[in-house]
């Protein structure tokens, strides 16, 4: 066995905030997310360093903001910096590395093409239209995945009708629904197949592993099975504290709507047009989406069991960005605000012997500290300066200091805006450019529905933020001017 730990890395896509982190609601079933958390260490102020797929996914890379490696957009058409990668660092440490899923973090090419062993494809991806899905459902004698559109959202409606059968291969709707073959067609668990092979196959190797678990869900399309959706009543669920909200004291990004919802009959929907009951089937749908990715990835923190990997294992489970699912008027999807609802992130992680269990961290972590903290297991560094930090000194109780406030940024999502957020243990400010800024006292008011930008007794706390929020961009090299 290595002296250095294994690392496992489960990333799930674009998982909503219902009911996560600040919000004592209801909350989707993730017995396995939970069990890993349990026995290491949750933490309950995670941020993404940008809401946007390939951003951030370059970031948890690099250690670096969007704005420095320069992957500001999820367009394939940008050309990053070459910062090296955390796959390359781990390789010259002895490390084998292997990727699961959705890339998704930049062209050319994909992990495959960067050192790693696995299953990925340039971009976004479709799993149900490689060979290695349909190699897949033969082995097992499983049927190709068919899914039940309940409800659809955006321009797939022109494609596909409400009610309607379908299979993925040739594209996946931004839409609700249910898988009707069994479970295993469903991408989730092909990936955890592939990953749960390579375990094993892992488990005699003297060299230690990086294994990374990109699943393309809980992102739409939301298609659980039925064994899954019978789990929630859409009736239980309760209206989202801001989803009436009249957005006046907001920026306009709140007012677009890039995903537009769609009534039964495929009619757009303004946010908020969309009446709750609706929204409760919606949502009930995207709990049980949740939930069934959380079982798919408890298959491989299983195997590491069996496989007896657990032990020398760092296993580290997080999402790349939140979901604005009903929030703020009713949006779907996401947008170029910068919510909580899009901005926290789920993150808990293990290493038996190493972190110890039962652990509930409420310091400012960012997904910026995801690189760093890779090589850090591995006992070396990246040859450029970060934005992040090791995560090791917190898991471990060896950080007398940490950070006090933290900053995330948006270059936009179909909207021509730039903006920066910055928040401390209780309050954010987002400075967006050309438009209305926005201060909230988050321990008062969680669903920000309280802008108190222009309070007279907000100066002082306001002035404290925007010193803040400048010395992050000074210390990182920010050139956006959204302050002036």
């Amino acid at each position: 066995m290595s002296d250095k730990p294994n690392i496992l890395f489960l990333l799930n896509d674009h998982q909503a905030h219902y009911r996560h982190g600040w919000d004592v609601g209801p909350r989707p079933r993730r017995p396995n997310f939970d069990r890993l958390a349990a026995g290491g260490i949750n933490f309950t102020r995670a941020y993404t360093a940008c809401p946007l797929c390939m951003p951030v996914r370059r970031t948890m890379l690099t250690g670096m903001f969007p704005h420095n490696h320069r992957l500001l957009h999820n367009s394939e058409e940008q050309e990053a910096a070459p910062y090296e990668l955390y796959f390359s660092r781990l390789a010259e440490q002895g490390y084998q590395n292997y990727y699961y899923g959705k890339w998704h973090a930049g062209a050319p090419g994909s992990a495959l093409d960067r050192g790693c062993q696995g299953f990925a494809y340039p971009s976004f991806g479709n799993p149900y239209a490689t060979p290695e899905y349909r190699e897949y459902l033969e082995q097992h004698h499983l049927p190709t995945a068919e899914h039940l559109l309940e409800r659809c959202f955006g321009p797939w409606c022109e494609r596909v009708r409400c009610g309607e059968v379908f299979r993925a291969e040739d594209g996946w709707p931004d839409a609700i629904g249910l898988t009707i073959t069994p479970k295993e067609t469903h991408e989730a668990f092909f990936l955890a197949h592939l990953a749960c092979q390579q375990l094993r196959a892992c488990r005699d190797r003297g060299e230690p592993f990086a294994m990374r678990v990109d699943f393309w869900g809980p992102h739409h399309p939301h298609h659980p099975t039925r064994e899954f959706a019978d789990l929630y009543n859409p009736e239980d669920i309760p209206e989202y504290p801001s989803f009436r909200a009249d957005l006046s004291r907001k920026p306009d990004i709140y007012r677009t709507q890039h995903m537009q919802t769609m009534d039964a009959g495929g009619v757009s929907m303004k946010p908020g047009d969309l009446p709750w009951s609706e929204w409760q089937k919606v949502i009930a749908r995207v709990y049980a989406n949740i939930t069934m990715n959380d079982a798919a990835a408890g298959l491989i923190l299983d195997t590491l069991e069996s496989a007896g990997l657990a032990e020398n294992t760092v296993v580290v489970w997080g999402t790349d960005h939140g979901d604005g699912l009903a929030c703020h008027g009713g949006h779907f999807d996401k947008g170029s605000y910068m919510a909580e609802e899009v901005l926290r992130v789920p993150l808990a992680m293990r290493w038996p012997g190493g972190i110890r269990p039962g652990q509930v961290s409420h310091r400012l972590v960012s997904l910026l500290d995801i690189g760093p903290t890779f090589v850090d297991l591995a006992g070396t560094d990246f040859p450029h300066p970060t934005d992040g930090t090791s995560l090791l000194p917190v898991c471990t109780g060896d950080a007398t200091e940490w950070r006090e406030d933290l900053m995330c940024e948006t270059h936009g999502y179909g909207d021509d805006v730039v903006g920066r957020t910055v928040v401390t243990d209780r309050y954010k400010y987002t400075a967006t450019s050309g438009q209305m800024h926005e201060l909230y006292d988050l321990a008062a008011d969680p669903y920000q529905l309280d802008n108190r930008i222009d309070a007279p007794e907000s100066v002082e706390i306001r002035e404290d933020l925007q010193r803040r929020l400048r010395a992050w961009q000074e210390s990182t090299g920010d050139p956006e001017t959204v302050l002036d």
